[in-house]
Order: structure tokens, then sequence, then C-alpha cells
């Protein structure tokens, strides 16, 4: 597994000082934000791991534990981000699958219709914080996609719960059509939000 900020490319392209690709227009990260000590808070990490078998071209793959300013710092220059977390929901459904688009483009608050604040988020601050400390410093991508999978245990441990480990390859899935076809992603549509 990876730490914080690790770069992995398909190519073995190089990157320079400010994570920005020297060639290429664009820069795409998917974050995978979790703890994999932390049961289904390892769905992201895990996401990332099955996403590093495709060939994917000029796509970073990171994970973070969803500290807001590593996101920001994750994120800052990126033309597309794509972060992928495991949710809280009431009443849960262990294993469903959420896409939520952020509306970057309002300017008087970036993270609305975010429902991945502290109460959905299995962080201590939620992505809706990061997103609109990011707004504030002006650290966003250009395009922010969230993807949730519910979670069923957040206790400590090690492994993912079968309910939220048989989605994952769905949600790896889902995270690839939102990736460009040039770059590895899959063709046709990213499903509906929920």
């Amino acid at each position: 597994m990876t730490g914080h900020g690790q770069t992995v490319r398909g190519g073995g392209e190089r990157v320079d000082g400010g994570g920005e690709t020297v060639a290429g227009s664009g820069r795409i990260v998917v974050i995978g934000l979790g703890n994999e000590f932390r049961r289904d808070d390892g769905a992201g990490p895990a996401v990332i791991e099955l996403l590093r078998a495709q060939p994917l071209r000029d796509v970073e793959l990171l994970v973070s534990e969803g500290e807001p300013g590593g996101l920001l710092t994750d994120w800052t220059g990126a033309s597309l981000a794509v972060v992928v977390d495991a949710i809280v929901a009431s009443p849960a459904v262990p294993g469903r699958l959420h896409r939520v688009e952020a509306g970057l483009d309002r300017a008087d608050d970036p993270a609305a219709g975010l429902a991945w604040g502290p109460a959905a988020s299995s962080h201590g601050l939620g992505l809706g914080e990061a997103v609109s400390l990011g707004a504030v410093l002006g650290r966003l991508p250009g395009r922010l996609i969230l993807h949730g999978v519910e979670a069923a245990d957040l206790d400590l441990g090690e492994g993912i719960s079968p309910p939220v480990a048989a989605s994952l390859g769905t949600l790896a899935e889902a995270v690839l059509r939102d990736i460009p076809a040039s770059r590895g992603g899959r063709r046709g549509s990213a499903p509906a939000a929920s």
C-alpha cells in the first residue's frame, strides 16, 4: 500500500515537483480515502489497489487518510479529481454505492449538494469541509467527483465486511467510467448519482 501523496502512473512517466504531468493535458487524480486498519474504512485504498491493475495513462492513484490539508495538496491543479470513500448512512445498506459531483462552479458554496459532511464521511472532517476550505484558498480541482460505498463496520481491525467487499469491483468500474477513455477509462456514462 502506498502512503499519502505517493504517485503511481501507467507507463512510468515522471512527475515534476508540483505533481504536474510533464507531458499531456489536464492532471487527473484518483484519491482513495481510508484506513485499512478500520475495517470498511479501507474501501477507498482497496479500490486504488484494483485500479492499479488497469492500463491507466497519466492518472495519479493516491491513498489518503482524509486529512483536509493533504486532500488540498493532492487535488490542487488537477483538472479532474475522483475521491473514493466509505460512508455512513442511516438507514445503512452496506455495500450500496453513491456518486456525487461537487458544484465547483458555485462561487457562493462549492460544497452545496454534497452529502459528504462529518455525518456521512467516516472521517472527522468531511469532504464538504475540505471542498469549502479549498474554495476559500483557491485550491480546488477543475472537476470533483465523489464515489462512496456505505459501510457496515468501521471498528478497529483488518478486513472489509462481505457486503462492502462484494461492491468494490463495481465501485472501481464506476470510477473508471469517470476517467476519459484516452487515459484508460471506460466508455459509457457513469452511473447516476444517488
